[in-house]
């Protein structure tokens, strides 16, 4: 009772911990060769990170799927269980939860690429004495709309209907660029079917539609077209040099969109794969909060959004990000740091992780009070939350709910939260 009372938790919950817990003391020490090594789990980290990168879910079933086929190749097999997999996910700082995320350490070669990529950048800014009007940073956010979600009648689904994960073709491709000098660009927006045209398209935001989307070639095909190439005439053409930060996965970039890049004297700068947590200027602070800001606006409409269509919907999304674009516009304080931060550009004093990971941190706050979004408000389908160098979940333990929802199992398919206690059993794969 004096426990439910300090964490303001009911007493029933206490309990269920606590039978966890003793379960976990009790339990016979695994017998050696069964679980995967280091080498694997860097590995196994290696997909996690790339799988976000390119905004594929990782939840339950396909971290175990791949852990099974990482471990087939041991002898004698390994053990999986949801508890081994909270541990793994925490082992490496795979929240999507942290604030401080650049102040964690990658996976051992990917780490490495990081630390060359970085020199790199930086050498070149320095070389080339890139103005930072010209150094950019590119990168997509996926919308995934379930129709039959957001029509049924089940309120509580509704705020699953619009994800920023997901497989399958997304609703809408919304591209982002921003600046070293803290400027935004036109941001160009993707939409999927041929729908009547928008009422109302805000002045910052360039609208496509397609009947069957774009692929990615086609995506930067547009980008280069519509944004970058309007950027760089009003910049006086080819005469000032460029760099183009992006992801790795963007490495087949197409003929015209290299030649727009050459003809802009432009050098694109690909992240290597999995480091983008750590050194995409806009994941550092202004991808994370656009997301919960749409998933904020999304869940205080979808309640009345059973009988909108498409169109209505789509208009709904132009209206929220023009808002959004609006306000990171008056921010280009914090767009330069996140350059900072990400090591993008060179620091004007020695940096540190630490330090790096203090200064994420005080960027989300600020750009989250920007933006309106109460603090802590979270993705819709985090991973889980995050554990500190001392063991204690930060996240945790600012938000007592956090625990709940990590045992409790209230949280969507996506994560890994919803197993029923029944599932928390060890499992033998």
């Amino acid at each position: 009772e004096a426990a439910a009372r300090h964490f303001r938790s009911p007493p029933r919950r206490i309990r269920r911990w606590l039978r966890r817990c003793r379960a976990l003391q009790h339990r016979p020490e695994p017998s050696e060769g069964k679980y995967l090594g280091l080498e694997a789990e860097e590995k196994l980290a290696e997909w996690v990170l790339t799988q976000r990168e390119q905004q594929l879910p990782v939840n339950e079933e396909t971290l175990f799927q791949k852990a099974t086929k990482i471990g087939r190749a041991l002898e004698g097999g390994f053990k999986i269980s949801y508890e081994w997999a909270v541990r793994f996910m925490l082992r490496h700082h795979l929240s999507t939860h942290t604030r401080r995320g650049v102040a964690h350490p990658l996976p051992k070669e990917i780490q490495g690429n990081a630390g060359a990529f970085i020199e790199f950048v930086q050498r070149q800014i320095h070389r080339q004495e890139l103005p930072r009007s010209m150094i950019a940073a590119v990168d997509e956010i996926s919308l995934f709309l379930d129709v039959e979600i957001s029509s049924g009648n089940d309120e509580r689904r509704k705020e699953t209907a619009l994800q920023t994960v997901g497989n399958g073709e997304p609703w809408c491709e919304l591209v982002l660029t921003v600046l070293a000098d803290g400027s935004v660009l036109p941001a160009l927006l993707i939409s999927r079917g041929h729908l009547p045209a928008p009422a109302a398209v805000p002045d910052c935001i360039l609208l496509e539609s397609k009947e069957n989307g774009c692929d990615d070639d086609e995506i930067m095909e547009l980008w280069a077209a519509r944004v970058w190439r309007k950027h760089t005439e009003c910049r006086g053409g080819g005469s000032s040099k460029g760099m183009l930060v992006l992801d790795c996965h963007r490495t087949h970039l197409s003929e015209e969109v290299l030649a727009v890049l050459s003809a802009a004297g432009t050098l694109p700068a690909v992240i290597p794969a999995g480091c983008s947590s750590r050194i995409q200027p806009l994941d550092v602070c202004v991808k994370r909060s656009l997301k919960n800001f749409l998933q904020k606006k999304w869940n205080e409409r979808a309640p009345e959004l059973r009988d909108a269509d498409s169109s209505a919907l789509l208009q709904l999304l132009l209206a929220w990000l023009g808002e959004a674009l609006e306000i990171l516009g008056d921010c280009p304080e914090l767009i330069r740091k996140s350059f900072l931060v990400a090591s993008v550009l060179p620091p004007s004093a020695p940096a540190s992780p630490r330090r790096n990971g203090d200064e994420q941190e005080e960027l989300i706050a600020a750009m989250e009070e920007r933006l309106s979004i109460a603090p802590g408000a979270g993705e819709s389908s985090p991973d889980f939350a995050e554990r500190g160098d001392d063991g204690a979940d930060d996240d945790a333990e600012g938000d007592p709910e956090a625990l709940h929802r990590l045992f409790e199992g209230e949280s969507e398919a996506e994560s890994f939260y919803g197993f029923e206690e029944a599932d928390l059993e060890l499992m033998e794969i």
